[in-house]
């Protein structure tokens, strides 16, 4: 796993052996062993990892227009009850909230309002919840409503 891995060597003495992953990858979900060993002293705890992965078809960043599905699974071993997506969920009014049993969420013809971020929500039969977040970008034309534009003569015009 290197150099995905780092102890934080700082910390050791003051008892903290914690573990980074960074980026955490699909394959890395199972059981991790922490052994200390201190004089004749052992230590050890257990720690299960689990990982949540959004994916995009196609992937990003998506073309105006084109169809769009997202995808939500977790590694979590319980049955999926639901899934909900929540898009720019503090952002007031143009927040948009959609749930499902299938976990997939599909945009027939996605645009430039579908940018931003998506917080996908999957709850399971024993009542674990499980969140992500993605920032989704979509490529296209964000200009005026209005496609009349007016330049004084001899300036530039964008």
């Amino acid at each position: 796993m290197q150099p995905r891995v780092s102890l934080q060597d700082s910390t050791l003495r003051n008892g903290n052996f914690s573990l980074r992953i960074d980026p955490v990858w699909s394959e890395d979900v199972g059981l991790y062993e922490a052994r200390v060993t201190y004089d004749t002293e052992v230590h050890s705890c257990h720690v299960e990892l689990g990982v949540i992965a959004v994916t995009l078809s196609p992937p990003n960043p998506v073309i105006e227009n084109e169809l769009l599905l997202m995808s939500c699974n977790s590694s979590h071993r319980a049955s999926l009850v639901e899934t909900c997506w929540f898009h720019n969920e503090h952002l007031g009014p143009t927040s948009r909230t959609f749930c499902s049993s299938s976990g997939a969420l599909s945009i027939l013809h996605a645009a430039m309002s579908d940018a931003g971020s998506w917080r996908c929500q999957l709850q399971y039969s024993d009542k674990e919840i499980i969140s992500a977040t993605y920032n989704l970008q979509i490529l296209g034309f964000d200009g005026p409503a209005n496609p009349v534009v007016y330049a004084a003569a001899g300036s530039a015009a964008d």
